[in-house]
C-alpha cells in the first residue's frame, strides 16, 4: 500500500523503520534494560525541496521493498522521474537543512549513535469499537439485577439543550491514532542489520512502520 504524508516539525535528521518487537539488553552493570528492535532503513532519498524552488525545506524518503507490479503508474513514474526503484513508503520529512542531502542516497541505521535521544513516531494498534469503561476508563454501573446500568454510558448531562456537546466522551472507534513517544534512548546500533535498539516502548503493532527523528526535548 503506497502512503504519503508531510511531518510538520522541523527536523535535524530522520529515517523510516519497522518495528519487529520487544526485548532485552544488558548493561555492563549486568542491568537488563528493556529495548524496541526497530529496523531502520535503508531509506533512499526520492526527492530534495528547498526554500528557494518549493518554499520549505524537507527530502521524501522510501523505504521497504515491494514487486514493481504492484505500483500504479503515477506511483511508478515518481519514483522512476527520480532515478529511484519503487518502495513500499514514501513520506515527506521537513528536515531543516536538506544541503547534505541528493536523489538516491542511502539513508542508513548508522544516522544516529548509542546514547542519542530520539522520538518515535507511529500508529497505535486498532481496537475496534469499544465502550466508554474500556476507551476512556469510566466506573461501571451497579450489577444488580434490574438496574439496567452495568456498562452503559448513561446521562449525558445535556438537560434542555436537546443535544449532545461536541467533546463528549462516548462509546466508539479505540485506537488507530497517531502517537509519539518522546525522548527514548538509543540502547544500540547495528549498522550492518541495519538495527536501532531503543530503550522502552514505542506504538503499532510488530510489522508497523515508524518515524525515527532526533528529540525535540533530548540534549542531543
Amino acid at each position: 500500500m503506497f502512503l504519503a504524508c508531510a511531518e510538520v516539525l522541523i527536523m535535524k535528521k530522520a529515517i523510516l523503520g519497522k518495528k519487529l518487537g520487544m526485548t532485552q539488553l544488558f548493561t555492563s552493570e549486568g542491568l537488563a534494560v528493556p529495548v524496541t528492535v526497530i529496523e531502520a532503513g535503508p531509506c533512499q532519498v526520492v526527492s530534495v525541496k528547498t526554500d528557494k524552488k518549493d518554499g520549505y525545506s524537507a527530502i521524501q524518503v522510501g523505504f521497504a521493498e515491494k514487486r514493481e507490479n504492484l505500483f500504479t503508474k503515477p506511483v511508478k513514474g515518481q519514483f522512476d522521474k527520480a532515478g529511484v526503484r519503487p518502495l513500499r513508503f514514501l513520506r515527506e520529512l521537513r528536515i531543516g537543512d536538506c544541503s547534505g542531502y541528493e536523489v538516491g542516497q542511502d539513508i542508513k541505521a548508522d544516522v544516529f549513535s548509542t546514547g542519542e535521544k530520539v522520538d518515535v513516531i507511529g500508529t497505535s494498534k486498532g481496537k475496534g469499537f469499544a465502550g466508554g469503561i474500556k476507551r476512556h476508563g469510566f466506573h461501571r454501573g451497579p450489577t444488580s439485577h434490574g438496574s439496567r446500568y452495568h456498562r452503559r454510558p448513561g446521562s449525558l448531562g445535556a438537560k434542555g439543550v436537546a443535544r449532545v456537546f461536541k467533546g463528549r466522551k462516548l462509546p466508539g472507534h479505540m485506537g488507530s491514532e497517531r502517537v509519539t513517544i518522546q525522548n527514548l534512548e538509543v540502547v544500540r546500533v547495528d549498522p550492518e542489520r541495519n538495527l536501532l535498539a531503543v530503550k522502552g516502548a514505542i506504538p503499532g503493532p510488530r510489522g508497523g512502520l515508524v518515524i525515527i527523528k532526533n528529540s525535540v526535548k533530548g540534549k542531543n
